[in-house]
């Protein structure tokens, strides 16, 4: 397995686009922007997205594990960019957002984490309310 000792992002400029990567064992992350948009934001674009999956897969970031939960990813990605327009680049609420998303309402209340059991219960509790 190929692995990669650095954690930091690299940027670099190819056909008047700013590329923004990041290689993680056998998975590579890129960013990209026009050659108007600053480094800074694409390179907090991408570290969000990076730690946001890691929190998902629990660090456990590789291939096999993307695969699997490519669609948690893919809401990762839906929760930071819409339209080309940055929403958010905090992983933490990145995450927050993709797991009570992704839940499955009728998963028993110890087999989810606590904001997970929180959202279940303010739905259970609006349902309630307004019928």
């Amino acid at each position: 397995m190929k692995t990669n000792a650095r954690t930091e992002a690299e940027i670099t400029m190819f056909d008047n686009y700013i590329i923004v990567y990041k290689f993680i064992q056998d998975l590579h992350f890129f960013v990209t922007g026009g050659d108007d948009e600053n480094e800074l934001i694409l390179s907090a674009v991408l570290q969000g997205f990076f730690d946001s999956v890691a929190l998902l897969l629990r660090n456990n970031v590789d291939k096999r594990e993307a695969l699997e939960n490519l669609d948690l990813i893919f809401l990762c990605l839906d929760e930071i960019v819409e339209r080309g327009m940055i929403l958010e680049t905090d992983a933490n609420v990145i995450a927050g957002k993709v797991a009570v998303n992704s839940m499955d309402p009728a998963a028993p209340l110890s087999e989810q984490t606590i904001s997970q059991a929180l959202a279940t219960a303010r739905e259970h509790l609006t349902r309630t309310l307004f019928q």
